[in-house]
């Protein structure tokens, strides 16, 4: 006779306990995201989860009331040392440990199926967890989202990569990790130096040996300056050569519109943003004293977001940095 009170009070006993490890162990951005993207078992766990003081109230007082009237049911039926082995042994073991360990690895897949009861313990125990609740919210406050830094995504997208149960593989995670850390990275860290740039002056006539030249060079875009090389004044678009006739001169087809000018120490997402408003693809990087640096280009942004240097059949040099640090 005696079992038929004490299974369905551990049953009971471990459904609270699990359920309150389970359902507050869900991080309700986590179950909001879920919920966007239809999973069923975070739409129904998410109607109890939202107000978590209160779900926390009801199943902590739910567990007690059955645990105190476990207890006292095994007091009056045995003796003090057995009633207490019996109740350590049941209501640990049975009604904690194990619950515990279950709903806390598969809270969602089990959760999501006590949900109904779980309103109705809402109801009938609301006029006792309401006002302790808003007690917590007023003293506590109510839970915050979680918010993560870009580098615990990065962290995030790195655990994903590695584990055999996500869909994302490395290129996928080269670009996501480039496109969170390229604006925290400075326009001296991608630029091409100064000495490993080929620039053009606007009285250079375009003969046959400098056609070579500009060809082997590889570049869509060439910086143009006007008597000393800090002083730019345009860009030569490759494309302008198709056709040429011979005797012409940098001067008569280069790009008169004021080439782009950028600081040192501007972050990518600012060149980026730059290089789209002012639909060009290419920059001249100069320092505070408006010395001429190097060049920047839509192409080396994106070398950084995609995590991989662009390399064309006509690239004679992958990067033009180390061939600038061996030149010096």
């Amino acid at each position: 006779m005696e079992y038929l009170v004490i299974i369905p009070l551990v049953l009971f006993s471990a459904l609270f306990s699990g359920l309150t490890i389970g359902f507050l162990g869900l991080d309700k951005t986590e179950l909001r995201r879920k919920k966007k993207l239809g999973d069923e078992r975070a739409i129904k766990i998410s109607q109890v989860r939202e107000n978590g003081n209160l779900l926390l109230v009801v199943l902590l007082v739910g567990n007690v009331a059955v645990n105190s009237i476990f207890a006292v049911f095994l007091g009056d039926k045995f003796s003090g040392v057995v009633a207490v082995l019996i109740s350590t042994v049941f209501i640990v073991i049975f009604g904690e440990i194990l619950p515990q360990a279950i709903f806390y690895r598969h809270a969602l897949s089990i959760g999501s199926y006590f949900v109904p009861l779980v309103k109705f313990f809402i109801f009938i125990l609301y006029p006792i967890a309401w006002p302790i609740a808003k007690i917590l919210d007023k003293f506590l406050g109510i839970e915050e989202d979680t918010v993560w830094s870009k580098k615990e995504i990065g962290e995030i997208i790195k655990d994903h990569e590695d584990s055999i149960k996500s869909d994302l593989d490395s290129d996928e995670e080269d670009i996501l990790l480039g496109a969170l850390t390229f604006s925290d990275k400075k326009v001296r860290q991608i630029m091409t130096p100064r000495n490993v740039v080929f620039m053009l002056e606007e009285n250079s006539l375009l003969n046959e040996e400098l056609l070579v030249k500009i060809k082997k060079t590889g570049f869509t875009r060439l910086p143009v300056y006007r008597g000393k090389e800090d002083n730019i004044v345009g860009v030569l678009n490759i494309k302008s050569l198709i056709n040429l006739h011979g005797g012409r001169k940098v001067y008569d087809i280069y790009d008169r519109h004021k080439i782009l000018e950028v600081s040192e120490n501007d972050t990518l997402d600012n060149l980026l943003n730059n290089f789209i408003k002012r639909k060009s693809h290419i920059a001249c990087v100069l320092n505070i004293h408006k010395t001429f640096l190097g060049i920047v280009t839509m192409e080396d942004v994106i070398e950084e977001i995609i995590s991989k240097e662009i390399v064309d059949e006509t690239d004679e040099c992958m990067d033009m940095r180390e061939l600038s640090k061996n030149l010096n």
